[in-house]
């Protein structure tokens, strides 16, 4: 029996995570002391942008390698809560935090399929994938698939295939970061933002690879963390005395029901497919906060949710990220972390929703109702809303929000200082660098493992194999940039195609490769191709109008179409050999080493 030893992480790593903490507050602290002593306002912006940056890049100055398990699995040693924090953090993202956050301001509850999804694929991944991703230890999802079948042509059409929908999440993080930056550095225009950002990204990641994504996006998901819970829970005391805003929102909430039904917003029945999920576009509150399932119809609802859950659990961003954890324990223990993380975030963004509707809604009440007061005028300048007015007083109806703007509106609704907007973006940019790294990581992996070297199940030598996983990180950097600058569109969209392209071409594979032995080759190329090909189709159906069903539950066809058309092709084809079954076996069995270093190591003795 092979004996491997086990490397650990720092034992001083909370120390280390607890010195930038402090200096991430230090930089807030010191932003909200300049703007009291007058300082102008580029001054506080460029602050709170080039001082988290310049943080994460001193995290990056010490995680270069040369061991390829360090750059593609951060030497297996990251422990359960860091990882947890990475997968919470990106699987929100930046795009999830603005955008959740308007989706439930702008249509309520409708938003919390979502919500579900995301809590859901958490739990199916560490359930149905996670322990037995771990005990193979592969480095990308189609690595994986290609030695679990022994197929190199399933390994390069699933790298080929994998890549559309990480190139997608890569340009809507991208996106969402311009976004961000915007409120810190207004004017630089999102060719030149997106060109910086990644830039930064790929100097930062191109160090250490999955050892560097690992430590800087745990000190982006803390500063993403601070930068959402401190004004809120400002806001909370303000307007409920108590610190939680997750747990104190309810008494605000039903205030503004109150209001709303007092002023007559209607309750709607929409179709069982209507998704109504807001755009980017200014738009006014569609409905009652607490109308379920009005804006989303119940069977849409259903639909995304699912989706969302099977996206998630298969991500190749997030999935392969448990391999770099220490053992299968640490494995699951990483996702109750990452499910506890996105459940507070998702929970405090639905808070952020109800405070800022009870601010819209407290000014059509009391002796001034109807008069703009100052902070929609301010709201007016940054963009984030446009108001008209019939005679001098404001209307409800005259009111228009922007969806990715209300997470920045609520500091200035509740009178916070400007700090805390500048705190807010700061947030945004640190989760969309955080998904963005995440994804520009796997994406640069994969070309470099699965499409440079996929025709081979022999590793190069250390040095070739890190100079190969560098430049195809630079390719994935430079596609991404060039996707997010000539194709722009909604980004949310953007990571609802990725999870339904995901979902439906990985996660039927992923499941039955695990918990059905009969499945072959033939049937794994066969549900990949399928499930992929019948979501694009229905993607481009919705969008160009040719079908009713709405682009963003291409899902429903595309997962279904996975399971059936690999389980039929495998029933009609050949039965895996002996070793295929053996090899089965050998995943399911948590104890042992790990496979894929077994087999790395065996290989390398061949060669001397």
């Amino acid at each position: 029996m092979a004996l491997t030893s086990v490397r650990v992480a720092h034992s001083r790593l909370g120390t280390y995570y607890g010195i930038f903490i402090s200096a991430f507050v230090a930089l807030g602290a010191m932003t909200l002391i300049l703007e009291g002593l007058g300082a102008s306002n580029s001054l506080l912006r460029g602050v709170m942008l080039l001082g988290p940056i310049v943080l994460y890049a001193a995290i990056a100055s010490v995680t270069y390698t040369a061991d390829p398990l360090d750059y593609f699995a951060c030497g297996r040693r990251v422990p359960a809560f860091y990882t947890g924090l990475g997968l919470a953090t990106a699987a929100l993202g930046g795009t999830g935090l603005v955008s959740v956050t308007g989706a439930f301001f702008l249509i309520g509850f409708d938003a919390v399929c979502l919500v579900i999804g995301g809590v859901a694929g958490f739990v199916f991944m560490s359930v149905l994938l996670a322990p037995f991703f771990r005990k193979f230890g592969a480095f990308t999802i189609p690595s994986y698939l290609g030695r679990r079948f022994d197929s190199r042509l399933l390994r390069l059409i699933a790298a080929v295939l994998l890549a559309v929908p990480a190139a997608m999440l890569l340009a809507a993080e991208l996106i969402t970061g311009a976004y961000a930056i915007e409120f810190l550095m207004p004017g630089m225009g999102a060719a030149l933002t997106i060109s910086v950002m990644v830039t930064v990204l790929a100097m930062t990641l191109g160090t250490g690879g999955m050892r560097s994504l690992s430590w800087i996006s745990s000190a982006q998901g803390i500063a993403a963390l601070i930068a959402v819970l401190v004004p809120v829970t400002v806001v909370a005391v303000m307007l409920t005395n108590l610190p939680l805003p997750q747990l104190s929102h309810g008494p605000v909430l039903r205030n503004v029901g109150r209001s709303e039904a007092a002023m007559g917003m209607p309750l709607v029945l929409p179709p069982a497919l209507a998704f109504d999920m807001p755009s980017q576009m200014l738009q006014p509150i569609a409905k009652r906060f607490s109308d379920a399932m009005s804006s989303v119809g119940p069977l849409a609802f259903v639909i995304t949710m699912l989706t969302t859950l099977a996206g998630v659990a298969s991500a190749p961003w997030l999935l392969t990220r448990v391999a770099a954890t220490p053992g299968v324990y640490e494995a699951r223990k990483s996702l109750g972390w990452a499910t506890v993380m996105f459940g507070i975030l998702m929970l405090t963004l639905a808070s952020i929703a109800v405070f800022m509707r009870s601010y819209v809604f407290a000014i059509f009440s009391g002796p001034n109702a109807g008069q703009v007061p100052d902070w929609i005028n301010a709201l007016t300048s940054l963009g984030t809303i446009a108001a008209g007015s019939e005679g001098g007083r404001l209307q409800i109806s005259n009111l228009e929000f922007a969806r990715d703007g209300i997470l920045f509106s609520l500091p200035v609704a509740a009178g916070l200082p400007s700090a805390a907007l500048y705190l807010t973006a700061a947030g945004v940019l640190a989760a969309a660098l955080a998904t963005a790294g995440a994804s520009l990581v796997a994406l640069g992996s994969s070309i470099a493992e699965d499409i440079g070297n996929g025709l081979s199940f022999d590793p190069l030598p250390d040095k070739s194999r890190l100079i190969v996983a560098r430049s195809g990180l630079a390719i994935a950097a430079v596609a991404g940039a060039c996707l997010a600058v000539l194709v722009p569109s909604d980004p949310l969209k953007l990571v609802l195609w990725a999870l339904a392209l995901t979902g439906s071409a990985a996660f039927p594979i992923l499941v039955l490769s695990i918990w059905w032995k009969r499945l072959n080759a033939f049937g794994a190329v066969a549900g990949l191709v399928s499930g992929f090909g019948v979501v694009a189709l229905a993607i481009v159906a919705g969008e160009t109008g040719q079908s009713e069903i709405q682009s963003a539950l291409s899902g429903v066809f595309g997962i279904p179409a996975g399971f059936v058309a690999a389980i039929a092709v495998s029933l009609v084809t050949p039965a895996p050999s002996k070793h295929l079954f053996e090899f089965v076996r050998d995943i399911r069995v948590p104890g042992g080493e790990i496979i894929y270093d077994r087999e790395t190591r065996l290989a390398k003795r061949k060669k001397t």
